[in-house]
């Protein structure tokens, strides 16, 4: 039996709130549940009216093995009931060629970005001044 977690529908029209729980995949939406965790409801007024939750049921049914819906797993990452899954680089034909930290990338993106942003000052100064020479030219044959 393949064990999820995830949301059931509930509230009214125009105003939904969900109840966060855990289920048997090949059950409806809004069906038999296993376990209900919490309940989420997304247009409270504060935030922390927003989610409740059983934090030590929802690891629980994680180290058993559920899979979280990418809703659910979303909400657990947010409030840190599951640990992100760690970045694997993979080449085209799906081997594993490098594992790097999220530090790591951010690093890499932001050093990567910096040489972006210098190719491009490079290329409009160029242009600049090439429009200049032209424009000097233009002057200078005229006259």
């Amino acid at each position: 039996m393949a064990v999820v977690i995830r949301m059931k529908r509930s509230g009214r029209k125009n105003r939904p709130c969900y109840r966060i729980s855990v289920a048997d995949s090949r059950s409806p939406r809004d069906g038999r549940t296993i376990e209900s965790l919490g309940l989420y409801d997304p247009i409270a007024p504060r935030t922390e009216m927003q989610l409740h939750l059983d934090v030590e049921r929802a690891r629980h049914w994680l180290s058993v093995g559920a899979q979280p819906s990418e809703t659910v797993a979303s909400i657990f990452k947010r409030i840190g009931v599951s640990e992100p899954k760690p970045y694997v680089k993979r080449d085209r034909s799906g081997r594993k060629t490098a594992t790097k930290t999220g530090a790591a990338r951010k690093a890499a993106k932001g050093a990567r970005s910096a040489a972006k942003l210098e190719r491009r000052n490079e290329r409009v100064a160029a242009a600049k001044a090439a429009a200049k020479a032209a424009k000097s030219e233009g002057a200078t044959s005229a006259g």
